[in-house]
């Protein structure tokens, strides 16, 4: 065998290796994204579990400022088992459950009217609107002192603070919403004889509430944002104030654990609010025949 035949073959060798690796990227790209959601969610949370142990077990770095996997698994365990017990920690769970939905009812309460009028008047657009977009603007977490100071250091200055922080979206939502309505839709309603209220009634509201839900699923979370930011700043009471507690000891490791019970929190309520809106629009859900 020539020297240009070795060559030759050692090319074709090559072309052959690289179209094999090309194919088995491709190939396991195409499985991944044949991944139902549940599998890619738990594929991510398990490679970068591994790679977090892997880290901390090298000793990369100080497990006092980053707890291992396993380290905070024990610590769940035992947030659990208190949990379950009904012992001082269910206590302080109920608590910020209670300023979460206070301050989220208050928010829908007032952010809905404030749509409605932003939505629906001159005023509302011209003068009520620049105001909530200049709060909106401001560091809203700041005005924690100032709900402390105003409303004390119980329950009131939690949810006020709460509903602060989740007003805005719902606002928001519920304005965008009443504007989507289209000219030629008021029109039809109008040649058909439909009075004000059944073009507010029966159209625009119809065609705000999927804005609306949009707005109240970022509120809603944003509410649990608001009252732990007032328990780590009022203190005393709370879940946030035993992730503070925690954090000042340099428990890290229960620091994690509870942290991850007020993202599940945020995410039972998110999905509440998911389900509320696929019964209350189900004409706007997809694969319906609207």
């Amino acid at each position: 065998m020539t020297v240009s035949e070795v060559r030759q073959r050692d090319t074709q060798e090559e072309r052959m290796g690289r179209r094999r690796g090309v194919a088995a990227v491709r190939g396991a790209g195409k499985m991944l994204n044949r991944l139902p959601t549940w599998a890619a969610v738990l594929l991510i949370i398990v490679v970068v579990l591994a790679l977090w142990q892997l880290v901390v077990s090298l000793g990369t770095i100080s497990e006092l400022v980053l707890p291992s996997p396993l380290s905070v698994g024990g610590q769940l365990v035992i947030v659990t088992q208190q949990l379950i017990g009904g012992e001082y920690l269910l206590g302080q769970l109920w608590i910020t459950i209670q300023e979460v939905l206070l301050g989220f009812g208050l928010a829908v309460t007032v952010g809905i009217t404030v749509g409605l009028i932003v939505g629906q008047t001159e005023f509302g657009r011209k003068g009520v609107m620049p105001i909530f977009v200049l709060l909106d603007a401001t560091p809203k977490i700041a005005f924690a002192p100032v709900f402390i100071a105003w409303f004390g250091f119980g329950i009131a200055s939690k949810f006020l603070m709460a509903a602060f922080m989740s007003i805005f979206p719902i606002i928001v939502g519920t304005a965008a919403g009443l504007a989507a309505t289209s000219e030629e839709e008021i029109k039809l309603f109008r040649s058909m004889k439909a009075s004000g209220w059944d073009i507010f009634w029966k159209l625009k509201v119809h065609r705000a509430l999927p804005f609306v839900f949009t707005g109240l699923k970022i509120a809603v979370v944003a509410a649990v944002t608001g009252a732990v930011a007032a328990e780590f700043i009022g203190g005393g009471i709370g879940f946030g104030e035993q992730v503070r507690v925690a954090a000042a000891r340099i428990a890290l490791d229960r620091v994690f654990a509870l942290i991850l019970y007020l993202s599940v929190l945020g995410l039972l309520l998110y999905l509440a609010v998911a389900w509320l809106q696929k019964k209350l629009t189900f004409w706007d859900q997809p694969g319906r025949d609207r």
